[in-house]
C-alpha cells in the first residue's frame, strides 16, 4: 500500500500564507483594472499624427484639456453605434490636438457606400458645410471687387438674364438676403429629401435651378423672416460665376482652398455639370478643420488673410432669427452651451448626418463631428453631446 508522503516542514504553506498571496493577488488585479483604462485613455490622448498638411499637432493637455475626460469620448463612441460617427476632431490655439475615426455606415450624397473605415485620408460628405463654404467663397470675391456690387446689391441686378422674373417684390430680394436665408420665397425642406415635393429636391431636378429658385412667388417681404432654403446658395453660386465667368469649385479651389493647402477635393455635380452648391461638396475631416479654424481667426490662415476680416465678422454675427432657439448669420448657424453655469457661445457650419464644424472663440477652439445620421432624428442631438459633455467640458477655460 502507497503511503502519503508528508512534505518537509520547511516546505509547508499555511492557510494564512495562501489567503496573503491571493489579497495581494487581488489587489494587484484591481489596481491594473484601475490603471489600464488610464493607460488606454493616455494613449487615445496622445498626439495626432504628424503629417504635411500644414497642422501643428499636441497632445490635448498641453493645450488646457483634461485628457481623462476628453479621452472617455473614445470609449463612449465605440460602444454606442447609434450615434454613427465617423470623425471627431479638436483644435485649439490653431494646433490639433484630438482626431479619432471610427467605421460606420454612409453615403455619398444618397448612394450608399456600405461601411467605411474613416481615417484622415477618406473623404466625406459635407453636406450643408458646403453653404458655408459657398459663402466664404462670395466673402473673398466681395472683397477683391470680382462683383460689381455689394451685400446690398438687388439679386436681379447681378442676374439680369432672368428679367423677365423680376417683379417690384422680387426686386427687393439682395445678396443679404440670400445669406440670411430671408430672401421672402416660397420654400419647404421642412419635407424629407426622399420625398420629390422638397423643394431643394425640385431645384436639383429642375432644367434651369436658377430659374426654379427665381419663379417661386414671393411668401414674405425680403429680409423679415428666415426660412431655410438651399436655393439661396445656388443664386449665389450662379451670381458667382456670372461675374467672375468661373463656377463655385473652380474659385473655391483657387481663392478658399488653396491658401489652406486643401488639395483632395470632390464636389458632386448637377446634370449640367455645375457643382451642387447648396450641399455636393465632400473633404477629408482636417480639412473640414482648416475651414473651422479659418472662421475662428477671422480669416486668417497662418498669416495670410484669405477671408476679408470684416465680412467675417458679419457671417458670425446675429444677423436674424433662425431656425429654432438658434440665430443665424451668413450661412452659420449661432448657438450657445451651458457648462458648469458658464454660457459659451458659439458658431457652426451644420450639415445633414451629423456634420459639423463648431466654432468656439471664447475658448479659441474648433471641433469637427462627421457621422452616418442622414435620416435619424438623433442627428441633431449627438453633435451636441459630444460638444457639450465631452469637448468642452474637457476644456480649461483658463487657457
Amino acid at each position: 500500500m502507497l503511503k502519503w508522503r508528508q512534505a518537509p516542514k520547511g516546505a509547508q504553506i499555511s492557510k494564512g500564507r495562501i489567503a496573503q498571496a491571493f489579497s495581494v493577488l487581488f489587489a494587484a488585479l484591481a489596481l491594473l483594472a484601475i490603471l489600464l483604462p488610464r493607460v488606454a485613455r493616455a494613449a487615445q490622448c496622445e498626439a495626432p499624427q504628424a503629417s504635411d498638411d500644414g497642422w501643428a499637432v499636441a497632445a490635448p493637455a498641453s493645450m488646457g484639456f483634461d485628457p481623462d475626460r476628453l479621452c472617455a469620448l473614445v470609449p463612449r463612441l465605440e460602444a454606442w453605434t447609434e450615434a454613427d460617427i465617423h470623425a471627431v476632431l479638436v483644435v485649439r490655439h490653431g494646433t490639433l490636438v484630438f482626431e479619432h475615426y471610427f467605421a460606420g455606415a454612409d453615403e455619398r450624397w444618397g448612394t450608399s457606400l456600405g461601411n467605411v473605415t474613416y481615417a484622415s485620408d477618406v473623404r466625406h460628405d459635407a453636406r450643408s458645410i458646403t453653404k458655408s463654404v459657398t459663402a466664404l467663397v462670395l466673402g473673398i470675391t466681395l472683397g477683391r471687387g470680382m462683383i460689381k456690387g455689394d451685400l446690398d446689391t438687388p439679386v436681379f441686378d447681378l442676374l439680369p438674364e432672368y428679367a423677365d422674373l423680376r417683379t417690384p417684390e422680387k426686386a427687393r430680394i439682395t445678396l443679404r438676403h440670400l445669406l440670411t436665408m430671408s430672401a421672402g420665397l416660397e420654400w419647404d425642406e421642412s419635407i424629407p429629401y426622399s420625398d420629390p415635393r422638397n423643394s431643394e429636391i425640385q431645384m436639383d431636378f429642375a432644367p434651369d435651378p436658377v430659374r426654379f429658385v427665381l419663379s417661386r412667388p414671393v411668401a414674405v417681404p425680403a429680409g423679415e423672416v428666415y426660412n431655410y432654403s438651399g436655393g439661396s446658395a445656388t443664386l449665389i453660386a450662379a451670381i458667382l460665376k456670372r461675374a467672375t465667368r468661373r463656377s463655385l469649385d473652380a474659385q473655391a479651389r483657387n481663392l478658399l482652398f488653396a491658401p489652406l493647402g486643401i488639395t483632395d477635393v470632390e464636389w458632386i455635380r448637377d446634370p449640367s455639370g455645375e457643382p451642387y452648391a447648396a450641399s455636393g461638396l465632400r473633404l477629408r475631416p482636417r480639412d473640414f478643420a482648416k475651414i473651422g479654424q479659418l472662421v475662428l481667426a477671422e480669416g486668417v490662415w497662418q498669416g495670410n488673410q484669405v477671408v476679408p476680416a470684416e465680412f467675417m465678422r458679419q457671417a458670425t454675427a446675429s444677423q436674424i432669427n433662425g431656425q429654432g432657439l438658434y440665430f443665424y448669420g451668413y450661412q452659420f448657424w449661432l448657438g450657445r452651451s451651458l457648462v458648469d453655469g458658464h454660457e459659451i457661445d458659439w458658431v457652426a457650419a451644420v450639415g445633414l448626418g451629423g456634420q459639423r464644424i463648431f466654432i468656439v472663440p471664447a475658448l479659441d477652439l474648433v471641433a469637427v463631428v462627421n457621422a452616418g445620421l442622414y435620416r435619424s432624428e438623433l442627428q441633431g442631438w449627438v453633435p451636441l453631446v459630444l460638444l457639450n459633455r465631452y469637448v468642452l467640458k474637457a476644456a480649461d477655460t483658463a487657457r
